[in-house]
């Protein structure tokens, strides 16, 4: 059995739903129920790269990876599980430096805890702000100085800005992997309780409307609000490998790199542009 991280990287705003909301967001994304974290379920994971694989005409390839068609689904299961999609860093607007990725001590300990298990070696100490109203960063690109306070100014929370040796290294340690280099600059890291508030407040909510054909005015009810991720989101899962009859584990793993630095469109929306995303492999190719 072998297991490999992968990380999606949001290039336009990713709606993953869940048909249909209670409240005012008429069709809010996917969270998981015990931390009201935003996720992209496995399953959109792994049906994307199988239509990916099967346009590439490597039909013998997709059974081996994904399972036959559910007509032979019986016949054996795929080599390759894919599991969710969990919300990494956040992207939060900023008074200085446009945004900040944000992050904290509980979405880090989870990541290094699936990190480990994969086989990838993750900076030891999980940086935490001693209180709610500090925020570790990794370097100045983000911090507003004022009064001789230094800051960091996210939608309209103040918070003290605190430089972090250990948030500078999973800031590096995170650019490698998920090959992103602002990440150096940007990373931000909150207090739990800070960012459980974010994740409520700071999504992408926009107002969709539907026009009749002949006045180009909106149609009676045709109005709705829908939530998204926004863009710049990272996210990251677990993709796990097993040998299947004379289909080895490691080579299951080698025909994924395929889908390595390739742009996917994940989720809802896909005529207006929405869920364009950069699938990445941690460590790039190996």
């Amino acid at each position: 059995m072998t297991a490999r991280v992968y990380f999606l990287h949001a290039l336009s705003p990713l709606h993953a739903g869940t048909g249909q909301g209670v409240g005012v967001i008429d069709l809010p994304i996917a969270r998981e129920k015990a931390t009201g974290i935003p996720y992209l379920p496995g399953s959109s994971v792994k049906g994307v790269l199988r239509d990916a694989m099967q346009m590439q005409n490597k039909n013998g390839a997709v059974t081996k990876l994904f399972g036959p068609d559910t007509t032979n689904a019986a016949e054996h299961a795929g080599a390759a599980q894919f599991a969710d999609a969990r919300l990494l860093l956040l992207p939060i607007r900023s008074l200085r430096g446009i945004f900040a990725w944000i992050t904290s001590p509980y979405l880090l300990r989870r990541f290094a805890r699936d990190a480990r298990e994969s086989g990838l070696t993750p900076p030891s100490q999980i940086p935490a702000p001693a209180e709610r109203q500090q925020a570790l960063v990794s370097g100045t690109a983000i911090v507003f100085e004022h009064n001789k306070e230094r800051l960091v100014v996210l939608e309209d929370l103040d918070l003290k800005a605190s430089e972090s040796s250990d948030a500078k290294n999973w800031a590096s340690w995170l650019g490698q992997q998920a090959a992103i280099d602002e990440a150096t600059q940007r990373l931000c890291i909150v207090h739990d309780d800070v960012l459980s508030f974010l994740l409520q407040t700071a999504t992408e909510v926009v107002a969709r409307i539907r026009l009749q054909d002949n006045t180009k005015t909106v149609a009676q009810g045709a109005l709705w609000y829908e939530e998204a991720l926004p863009a710049e989101s990272l996210l990251y899962g677990v993709i796990v490998t097993q040998t299947i009859n004379s289909y080895k584990a490691d080579q299951a793993i080698a025909d994924l790199q395929v889908f390595d630095q390739k742009i996917f469109q994940f989720g809802g929306n896909a005529t207006v542009g929405r869920g364009m995303c950069q699938f990445r492999f941690a460590g790039g190719a190996q």
